[in-house]
């Protein structure tokens, strides 16, 4: 119980420290280009292509 009350107190603490002024800046330019580069990095992985679908038969109907 005392490491759980530790724990909460030391993120109140950094939450704290990060919404003052020149830190929450820094915070923010942090966050937005974390979100950046993982929207990105997920964008750039290929799609995974389904196992067993070969090309479709030549008497399949076209549309």
């Amino acid at each position: 119980m005392d490491d759980d009350t530790g724990r909460a107190i030391a993120i109140r603490g950094f939450v704290r420290w990060a919404i003052t002024p020149p830190q929450s800046y820094a915070v923010y330019l942090l966050a937005l280009f974390l979100v950046a580069g993982l929207s990105f990095y997920a964008g750039s992985l290929k799609p995974k292509k389904p196992v067993g679908m070969g090309p479709p038969p030549v008497s399949a109907p076209s549309n």
